[in-house]
């Protein structure tokens, strides 16, 4: 049995470590990993201040063909330090993106997907990261306006911070009911404005507004699948097969402005409340 029909029979793709869940989207035979750990191109800074570093900072990037559409994937490992994203991982897949819209623009049609479980910038290495973040911005805005970029949060990290920007800029978002998605993190909601209006460890409280279902039937994502890799590599396959779509949900930030301003932000919000604001409705 070859590595990518193991990894198809295997149930769960939450507890794949991310160089698992790149090798299981692609075809057999196909995976190829840019920068892989053998080429030792690592954070420099980690080190200095008393953390053990990673030979591949956390990112996977991997190119090879889905269906037999040339993909490129980038995997963040949410299991190093809770995915978050420095100057050299964050590099990794900006450049990626970059190279992938030369592509397109050399006449190979190259799509991208974003496997997203990070918390974010890592705090180490502060503004690095963040321009690095930047950087992975600009490049999917430039990539989508030739092929869809999907993204997939899958858990049990989540996607927060500047890389749920990311995510609002792909073309396409898969989640499962294990994903979380939010611009901040729990912890940091509850430090800054108290744990009466957020309580970091009520999970049930915290996923019925940033889950996965939530954002799927908020219209915030645009697949919801259960974790399961063969059901997760077969919609990220239809994805990519729809195209670009006719407008981003990031060029809908007008409309998404105008139901935020109905919200009454005098009382607790409730999951409830979130969808009908999102749908259009007054809660």
């Amino acid at each position: 049995m070859t590595d990518s029909a193991a990894l198809l029979n295997k149930h769960s793709f939450v507890e794949l470590g991310a160089r698992q869940r790149a090798r299981a989207l692609l075809d057999d035979g196909t995976f190829r990993e840019l920068l892989d750990p053998f080429q030792r191109v690592m954070s420099p800074w980690l080190l200095r201040q008393g953390v053990v570093p990673q030979s591949d900072d956390g990112v996977v990037i991997a190119k090879g063909n889905l269906d037999g559409l040339p993909v490129v994937v980038a995997a963040i490992e949410g299991a190093f330090q809770g995915g978050s994203l420095g100057e050299v991982g964050g590099a990794k897949i900006a450049g990626a993106l970059e190279l992938a819209a030369e592509d397109n623009r050399n006449g190979i049609p190259t799509r991208a997907v974003l496997l997203l479980e990070t918390g974010g910038v890592r705090l180490q290495e502060a503004n690095l990261g963040l321009a690095a973040i930047a950087e992975i911005h600009s490049a999917i805005v430039d990539l989508r306006q030739y092929q869809p970029v999907v993204g997939v949060v899958a858990g049990s990290v989540g996607c927060f911070g500047g890389m749920s920007i990311a995510a609002g800029l792909c073309s396409y978002l898969l989640v499962t009911q294990e994903a979380r998605l939010g611009l901040n993190g729990p912890q940091v909601i509850e430090q800054e404005a108290g744990i009466d209006e957020y309580d970091s460890r009520d999970r049930p409280f915290i996923w019925s507004l940033t889950g996965g279902e939530q954002r799927y039937a908020t219209g915030l994502v645009d697949r919801y699948a259960a974790d399961d890799v063969a059901q997760i590599r077969r919609q990220v396959s239809e994805l990519l097969h729809q195209g670009v779509p006719t407008e981003h949900r990031s060029g809908q930030a007008e409309l998404f402005l105008q139901r935020l301003a109905r919200l009454d932000t005098d009382v607790q919000i409730e999951p409830a409340a979130v969808r009908q604001l999102y749908q259009g409705e007054r809660p």
